[in-house]
């Protein structure tokens, strides 16, 4: 099964990416913008994600996204944990919502899909 520390070691991989918490959570930053929390029940995280493609990863897998109604109006979407298939879903995800933080020169030097779009 995959944990929050699964999710915890694969964000520090991540370039230049540190752990800070702020409400009462560790979040993960890269460059001072932030791209994972996990919330204290560590059953999920939440990530990045634009408006339009949180409603069409929530509407083709609800059991593995949502959105808290405190989020709504946000441009992040939460993913459970337990719902993931495997380490690597979990990478991809990850590694998305980084991109969406990191500035150009960090996206670019990380090999991968999305490799440029920073």
């Amino acid at each position: 099964m995959i944990t929050a520390a699964d999710v915890r070691r694969i964000a520090l991989s991540l370039p230049e990416t540190v752990e800070k918490e702020a409400w009462s959570m560790p979040t993960f930053r890269v460059a001072g913008k932030m791209y994972i929390t996990i919330p204290d029940d560590e059953t999920s995280f939440a990530v990045r994600c634009p408006k339009h493609e949180r409603t069409e990863l929530i509407a083709a897998e609800p059991e593995k996204f949502w959105v808290p109604p405190h989020e709504a109006g946000s441009h992040w979407v939460r993913v459970r944990l337990a719902a993931l298939e495997d380490l690597d879903e979990l990478r991809d995800i990850l590694v998305d919502s980084w991109r969406q933080a990191a500035p150009e020169r960090l996206a670019d030097a990380l090999p991968g899909p999305g490799a440029g779009q920073g």
